[in-house]
């Protein structure tokens, strides 16, 4: 499913998840699928324990939104991602840049650079990035 295609209830196809519900989704991914007992148990192992009604909810959510889709397996459910982890995280660092930094690619490097962010390694893979890329940025 592409980022167009997805709805998360505004209309604008955008996605954005909370630190809680992008732990859901990460069970998800790195599983393939899972019904919701599965999913509470890997949150729980994560040090982060709740109710099985709390991750039904948030897993309905998430189903409503086109972000998973589900299958009865006996009386149970079984969840699988409808979108790729890289196509979510597309979408929440386009919403951060155009919201937080006016669309501004090199403001947000900017600020990466000036609060510390970025360390010499992390520079060192972003120039080789942008080396390859075509750019001249050595």
């Amino acid at each position: 499913m592409a980022m167009d295609e997805i709805n998360d209830g505004d209309g604008k196809g955008d996605v954005s998840l909370s630190e809680l519900q992008l732990a859901l989704m990460r069970v998800l991914w790195t599983r393939g699928q899972a019904s919701t007992a599965e999913v509470a148990e890997a949150l729980r192992e994560q040090q982060r324990p709740l109710a099985h009604t709390t991750v039904a909810t948030l897993l309905t959510r998430l189903e409503k939104r086109g972000l998973l889709l589900s299958e009865r397996d006996g009386r149970a459910l079984v969840y699988r991602p409808a979108v790729s982890e890289p196509e979510v995280q597309r979408s929440m660092v386009s919403g951060l840049l155009s919201t937080l930094f006016g669309g501004q690619p090199a403001a947000l490097l900017s600020h990466l650079v000036a609060e510390g962010e970025l360390g010499d390694d992390d520079l060192a893979q972003m120039r080789a990035l942008l080396n390859k890329k075509g750019g001249r940025h050595a």
